[in-house]
């Protein structure tokens, strides 16, 4: 009796002592984890797979949260520039099934914002601090046409940094108020990850630039030697038409594509491009290193048939 009161007495201990290993052991997995699937995909020379997506509501964001696929493009360029949306959006993408299972803060999808300016200084540091503030993983800055206006998009997303850091330039122009990104990424450490990869290899932002004109592609070698640019996204439509001709078929097309292509893989810069189901394989053999697979509205029977030929492509099957 006496052996089973002591028993009995010593069992909150034991319980206290198994929770505090249990979250030392959660706490040493989610420092082992990037917050960023991208990245750590970039860094495992792994490609991934997306989805351009024009449909900000709740449901929308569910279905993407369980997809299977490695990011979303969040497209605010040709849809509403709505920040309040963008958040619930981004609520509604949070799988909380999925973090428990896993034990780590790195969502399954990663969700990536387009803003819509486009050269502007002042319009474009506000759009980027506005939806890294509600806590996007990366931003992808459309038009970019030299180096001038890929360094200003790496400095927007981009806090100033402390005296005496090895990576002070480009300088920073993010103001400082990330209250919901610190809430919705999960850590304590928010300001110290917060700054773009590979630049500060720690790093947990991408800064990425869309070149969709023949000025990009003829400045495609001084823009990604801007320092902080995470990727280069290739628009094949919108850069047909800058070229003049009604489709991104177009043999000139393709062939200023590759140069962009070229450029990336020579410099180890990864590089995007969108897809379907009957160009996704050869985008991957070509060395891409993420893509799009289709548009929303749910994976579409396209979309879906798209990213698992990519990831048979790629080994991830």
């Amino acid at each position: 009796m006496i052996f089973l009161k002591q028993t009995l007495s010593l069992a909150p201990r034991l319980i206290l002592s198994l929770g505090i290993a249990l979250f030392s052991i959660g706490v040493l997995a989610q420092s082992d984890t990037r917050v960023n699937k991208l990245i750590e995909l970039f860094e495992d020379d792994q490609p991934a797979f997306g989805l351009l997506s024009f449909d900000y509501s709740l449901n929308n964001a569910r279905s993407m949260a369980s997809s299977g696929l490695d990011f979303i493009l969040i497209d605010m360029e040709h849809a509403p520039f709505d920040v309040e949306r963008l958040r619930l959006f981004l609520l509604g993408m949070t799988n909380k099934r999925s973090i428990m299972a896993k034990g780590n803060l790195q969502p399954d999808v990663m969700p990536l914002v387009r803003i819509p300016a486009a050269g502007g200084a002042e319009e474009l540091i506000a759009q980027a601090k506005q939806v890294l503030d509600v806590g996007v993983y990366g931003i992808m800055f459309p038009a970019i046409h030299n180096r001038e206006q890929a360094e200003l998009a790496v400095r927007a997303t981009r806090y100033p940094q402390v005296n005496g850091s090895p990576d002070m330039e480009p300088a920073g122009l993010r103001g400082r108020n990330p209250s919901n990104a610190v809430w919705y990424w999960g850590v304590p450490d928010y300001m110290a990850k917060a700054d773009v990869w590979p630049l500060d290899p720690q790093g947990e932002l991408l800064s990425i630039m869309f070149i969709e004109s023949p000025q990009g592609v003829a400045n495609i070698d001084e823009i990604i030697a801007v320092p902080g640019l995470g990727g280069i996204f290739i628009g094949p439509s919108d850069l047909s038409t800058s070229m003049g001709y009604s489709s991104p078929a177009a043999p000139e097309v393709e062939e200023a594509i590759q140069t962009v292509l070229g450029a990336c893989l020579e410099h180890d810069v990864p590089c995007a491009i969108t897809t379907g189901p009957g160009s996704v394989q050869q985008r991957i053999e070509q060395g891409f290193r993420f893509v799009t697979v289709g548009a929303d509205g749910g994976l579409s029977t396209g979309a879906a048939n798209a990213l698992r030929l990519g990831l048979e492509a790629a080994g991830r099957d």
